[in-house]
């Protein structure tokens, strides 16, 4: 397979030049996911408080996960034609400003105690999100050195998963502080958006990728060209079909740990939040270990280790007797593992394409992993309404549909282990 060179962008990157912005967008990245998370968690935590009947509950929370996940799907390739048609840095500054409009209709949703316009805030911040996403995944590449992408992976997982990790936690205890008076996390949040629109201010001035490129009103016809190039190279259909994976899991594994809590252990949010905090620092540790790890290359070794580990830990889940502390250690464990399968993930996504259509195809893979996410909230309900499956069960599902990723993990790594990764210096890493 033909190595690529770097983008233009990339390769006029002075080595002491791109920090800042580098940091700017990384800042920028925790607090958009930080805020689209803490919105559809503290509708989530607002429903559970609402002591519904168990299937009434389940049905509302299926609803709000559909809710976050839909905008992808819609928006995801628009949002990569934004990422190839403007530069990146106008898109993200611009999409902070649209987070402003979504931050005022919240603030009166919970203001007015209104379940249907709270429910709306969290489509809208989705959409704001979906628009976002190809142009901050984009950017690394244009960003940095190639030889710390993979580094620059490995800390944008752990700020993007640390940030919803965050938001998780924070949802829960603004639920429970300002009971009542749930206006005031509104504001919170809309202090929040200031800051990254802030900090967007900062990220590297970068080139349009192709600024005669026409908007297609058929957004799936550009999705269809896009997922052509996907399939045509192994690797990098690998790639987005393990991220699409991932995606579909933290979903699943997000909903299930808030009824656990509940259910189960028998916790409030705070405890709640504690869960929800293991898995993000894992998933941040682990990340950021896997990009040192690598060492200035993409190593696709870590795809199949990090399934396998996922796979035991989730299983481990199971069986009753657990207290928070021994589920917290056997979430942090399985979040660990998912960084290690994240990061080599993001960086192929990143790197393979041709840089005119690294916007499109970073766009599609986003829409890809939101259907996994739709998809995730399917299951839950699938699992624990239909099936009737207790939370712990449900972690045993997913442990399940898990080691049979791996399985695959290991015979697409012995497929493609002999082709060249990524140019790095020279060598290639297998």
């Amino acid at each position: 397979m033909d190595q690529r060179p770097p983008s233009p962008a990339a390769s006029s990157v002075e080595p002491r030049s791109w920090r800042f912005g580098f940091w700017s967008l990384i800042v920028t990245q925790f607090q958009n996911a930080f805020n689209d998370n803490a919105i559809k968690f503290l509708v989530i935590y607002l429903i559970v408080g609402m002591n519904f009947p168990k299937d009434v509950r389940d049905r509302f929370v299926w609803i709000v996960s559909a809710l976050f996940a839909v905008p992808f799907v819609l928006f995801s390739l628009t949002g990569g034609y934004f990422a190839d048609r403007y530069s990146k840095r106008s898109v993200v500054i611009g999409t902070k400003v649209m987070e402003l409009f979504v931050m005022l209709v919240t603030i009166i949703g919970l203001w007015l105690n209104n379940l249907p316009l709270e429910c709306a805030a969290v489509f809208l911040i989705s959409t704001q999100s979906a628009l976002f996403g190809p142009s901050k995944y984009g950017l690394l590449p244009e960003v940095l050195p190639d030889r710390e992408l993979s580094w620059g992976n490995g800390i944008i997982e752990l700020g993007t998963f640390i940030g919803s990790i965050g938001a998780v936690m924070a949802a829960g205890y603004l639920a429970d502080h300002f009971r009542g008076r749930q206006y005031l996390s509104g504001l919170v949040l809309l202090g929040c958006t200031l800051f990254g629109l802030a900090t967007s201010f900062g990220i590297t001035h970068v080139p349009a990728a192709d600024p005669g490129k026409k908007f297609r009103w058929d957004p799936f016809a550009d999705f269809y060209a896009q997922m052509k190039s996907v399939r045509d190279d192994r690797i990098l259909n690998w790639a987005v079909f393990g991220n699409v994976y991932l995606w579909f899991l933290a979903a699943l594994l997000q909903l299930t740990i808030v009824v656990y809590g509940h259910d189960t252990l028998r916790v409030d949010e705070a405890h709640i939040s504690y869960l929800q905090a293991a898995v993000g620092i894992g998933i941040g540790v682990g990340s950021v270990v896997a990009g040192y790890a690598s060492r200035g290359k993409i190593d696709i070794r870590l795809i199949p280790i990090g399934a396998l580990g996922m796979t035991i830990f989730g299983a481990l889940l199971y069986p009753s007797g657990h207290t928070v502390h021994s589920a917290a250690f056997h979430l942090a464990a399985l979040g660990f593992f998912g960084g290690f399968f994240a990061v080599p993930l993001n960086a192929l996504i990143q790197h393979r394409p041709e840089p005119a259509h690294k916007g499109g195809v970073i766009a599609a893979a986003n829409l890809l992993s939101f259907i996994g996410v739709f998809f995730a909230a399917g299951a839950y309900y699938l699992f624990s309404t239909v099936f009737r499956q207790t939370p712990a069960g449900v972690f045993l599902d997913g442990a399940g549909l898990t080691a049979v990723m791996t399985v695959l993990c290991f015979y697409c790594y012995y497929q493609v282990r002999s082709q060249p990764i990524m140019k790095v210096d020279g060598p290639v890493s297998h």
